[in-house]
């Protein structure tokens, strides 16, 4: 008698196959959907004074907000296959000039930016779903050329997709949004703005001084009327010192005003026009364009090469970079700050502040007649120039200061025409507005008086102007034992917006 038949091999063949065209399917379903979101899935939109755009990619989770070409900040916020990418594409300049011109605006910019990110989302996620579903049913129709197919891999899709939304939802992490990387030239942004939350609290505080303070001008421009003129009974030849304005739209205003008010005959800027030397801060660059008089430039330590082209491009704009030009019938030289904070990699040759302070003194003896002015960013750059020029302007300190050198040349450093900028707000005192007129003897190229400008810093609404009349010395009878910035004699002074105070800088 023959024995039992085995079975066992027949009876697990057909659940084999039947699991086998499931994971062909799930495969098929899974790369459709991944094909259908990186061609699909992703949503132009604004998002506050941003142009954005927003994808989601198979990044392994978190979120990531790409600042080209400053470099990117990472938030581990949540787990799972699909990563939010958020790349600020431009900004706007209408919104940003709507932001700037506008308080009520500004006050509620980071409401609607988190309102406009929400929105862009919502749209991404749908986005996505459908352009995931979508791939899936055209790649399952493609392979299987069945209609049942498209409808099973549609539904696959769903759940995969699904099972990523809830991913997410279970491992979301809030507190991972303090807590940011940054990578590129971001890595350096903790160390030189400081404290985010600090600058937006005192921002508001900040915001509600700068008109006021920026329109006493007006008034302190009336009250300098009544002083004697600078140059006695001769014309005088007015040109505007600013330095360091990182960016800040009150120290935009400042110039455009006193270039109005004090009818000067040209702009002097000492570098660190802006923070980073990036695309989006160069936009506010275009407003030299309107101020309608000369404005002559040297790069700061904070300047990009393209903020530098940037300012070139302007019709009335000059860039000086071991050169000279002609300001009012005056020759006027400058060199640039050879380093560029950002990003210590890019400074080029390695050439040092006493080299670039010696290549200018060549410069000047090269001219035709002795040049009037230098201008530099770091006063370190003015040693090789003492005894070459009478005047050395520059910046980058932030902290206004008159000395005359062993040899004779007049150093003025500037402080800060911006307030520092952003880092301005950090501080208990932050740091006032600053520019001076100078007046030059159109002949000779003599200075023979200067008006410092001051407006308050933070939570203060304080403007002064203080007029100091040079006396006329010769190289024989500098004093020595007096230092330079020591008013002289004839001093005197208008304010407006509230009574002197002491000096803040």
């Amino acid at each position: 008698m023959s024995g039992p038949t085995t079975r066992a091999p027949g009876r697990w063949r057909r659940p084999a196959r039947v699991a086998g065209r499931w994971a062909v399917r799930l495969a098929v379903a899974a790369a459709g959907a991944l094909l259908g979101i990186l061609l699909l899935g992703r949503v132009e939109a604004p998002i506050g004074p941003f142009d954005a755009g927003l994808a989601l990619t198979p990044t392994g989770g978190g979120a990531t907000v790409e600042v080209p070409p400053l470099g990117t900040l990472e938030v581990d916020a949540y787990d799972g296959p699909l990563g939010l990418d958020v790349q600020l594409r431009r900004v706007d300049e209408t919104r940003i000039q709507a932001l700037v011109s506008d308080p009520a605006r500004l006050d509620g910019v980071v409401d609607q930016v988190s309102a406009d990110l929400q929105d862009a989302v919502v749209r991404l996620a749908w986005t996505t779903a459908a352009a995931g579903v979508g791939g899936a049913a055209v790649a399952s129709l493609l392979l299987y050329r069945r209609w049942r197919e498209p409808l099973v891999a549609a539904g696959v899709s769903v759940v995969l997709l699904a099972g990523t939304a809830g991913l997410g939802a279970a491992t979301w992490r809030p507190e991972a949004l303090s807590q940011p990387t940054y990578t590129g030239l971001l890595v350096n942004a903790t160390s030189l703005i400081g404290s985010a939350e600090d600058i937006v609290a005192r921002f508001s505080a900040y915001r509600e001084s700068l008109e006021e303070l920026v329109t006493n001008v007006g008034t302190l421009y009336s009250a300098l009327s009544a002083l004697p003129a600078p140059g006695g009974p001769t014309d005088t030849v007015a040109l505007l010192h600013v330095s360091d304005v990182h960016l800040n739209p009150a120290g935009f205003d400042l110039v455009a005003q006193v270039a109005d008010q004090f009818d000067v005959d040209a702009v002097l800027d000492t570098g660190d026009i802006t923070d980073w030397g990036s695309e989006p801060e160069n936009r506010l660059i275009g407003s030299i364009g309107a101020l309608g008089v000369p404005y002559v430039y040297v790069r700061g330590n904070h300047d990009s090469a393209t903020t530098a082209a940037l300012v070139a491009s302007q019709p009335n704009a000059t860039v000086l970079d071991d050169s000279a030009t002609e300001v009012a019938g005056l020759t006027v030289i400058g060199a640039r700050d050879p380093r560029f904070t950002p990003d210590k990699d890019a400074t080029g040759d390695g050439e040092t502040l006493e080299q670039t302070g010696e290549d200018l003194a060549e410069v000047a003896e090269e001219q035709a007649e002795t040049p009037a002015i230098a201008m530099v960013h770091d006063p370190e750059q003015a040693g090789p120039l003492d005894g070459v020029v009478p005047l050395v302007l520059a910046g980058h300190t932030h902290e206004r200061e008159v000395e005359t050198l062993d040899g004779g040349t007049l150093l003025m450093v500037q402080g800060s025409t911006g307030g520092a900028g952003l880092r301005g707000l950090q501080g208990e005192y932050p740091e006032p507005l600053t520019c001076t007129v100078l007046y030059l003897d159109p002949d000779t190229g003599a200075l023979v008086a200067y008006d410092d400008i001051t407006l308050g810093g933070l939570g203060e609404t304080e403007a002064t102007i203080v007029r100091t009349v040079v006396p006329e010395r010769t190289a024989d009878d500098v004093p020595a034992d007096v230092p330079a910035d020591v008013p002289a004699d004839g001093t005197q002074d208008g304010t407006g917006g509230g009574t002197p105070s002491s000096p803040t800088d």
